[in-house]
Parts: C-alpha cells; sequence; structure tokens
C-alpha cells in the first residue's frame, strides 16, 4: 500500500489549511485508539474493528497488524484475518453513530468524548482515499432507488 501516512506528524497537514488530514493522530478518537494499543490496553473487539476499518486507509497493513496484535489475548494470526476481513469486504469507516453503538456494547471508551456532538466524527476530522466516498454515494444512491 504505498502512499500511506505515519502515525506522526507530516507536511501535508501542516499545509493544508486546518480541514481533514492525512494523520491518524489528528483524529482525537484515533489518537486515542492508537495510544491504547500501543500501550497493550485491551480495546475490545470493537475498538479493534473501528481502528481496522479507519486506520487501513492509513497505515501500511504490516502496521496495522502489528498494533491488533499487541492487544491482550490477540496474536498476528487473530489481527491479520480481522484485516483481511475488513479489506476484503471493503469496509467504510463507521459514522460516529455506529461507533457510539459499539461502544455501548464494550467496556473500552471506543470515543473519549462521546457527550459532545463533534467527537468521533472521522468524516469530519480525517481525508480518506476518494474511494471511500464514491462508494458511500453509490451506497446512497442504491438506497434511494
Amino acid at each position: 500500500m504505498s502512499g500511506k501516512t505515519q502515525t506522526s506528524n507530516n507536511t501535508e497537514q501542516e499545509t493544508n489549511g486546518g480541514g481533514p488530514s492525512e494523520n491518524l493522530r489528528d483524529s482525537p478518537m484515533m489518537a486515542h485508539l492508537l495510544d491504547a494499543l500501543e500501550a497493550g490496553t485491551d480495546v475490545g473487539h470493537y475498538g479493534r474493528l473501528t481502528f481496522a476499518m479507519i486506520a487501513r486507509h492509513f497505515l501500511e497493513e504490516d502496521e496495522l497488524v502489528r498494533l491488533l496484535a499487541n492487544q491482550p489475548e490477540q496474536d498476528e494470526a487473530k489481527a491479520r484475518a480481522m484485516v483481511v476481513q475488513v479489506n476484503g469486504r471493503d469496509y467504510n469507516p463507521p459514522k460516529r453513530e455506529r461507533i457510539l453503538e459499539w461502544q455501548a456494547q464494550q467496556e473500552f471508551p471506543i470515543c473519549p468524548d462521546a457527550d459532545n456532538p463533534g467527537a468521533c466524527n472521522v468524516y469530519r476530522e480525517l481525508k480518506f482515499p476518494d474511494g471511500v466516498y464514491e462508494h458511500i454515494q453509490e451506497f446512497y444512491e442504491e438506497q434511494a432507488a
């Protein structure tokens, strides 16, 4: 996967005028998840799924697997299986409402500021590849038909 950015600050973010970013850490929720994953804190199944569905657009696959495998009761094989499933089904990043639904089903708070209605909207915070937006548009067009 070429063209993926790292989790640290990059010069593109510094020049894009503060709009959606290609840096995962510019999303407070993704920074929260990254910190927890790097620390080996159990983010729960839905935390891992949310992270994989979003981070796959920004990280190399091996880095994504490494972070997910750092979870309690996880290993590289389980982490890679989740990444393969998310990629294979081409899951779109979840909307805030879905993230909050999933969060209610587990202990770890995926959205660290759930009471803030503007928080955890990754479509506002991050710049995804154009194909993600096209896929969403096609879905809504099919629903309207």
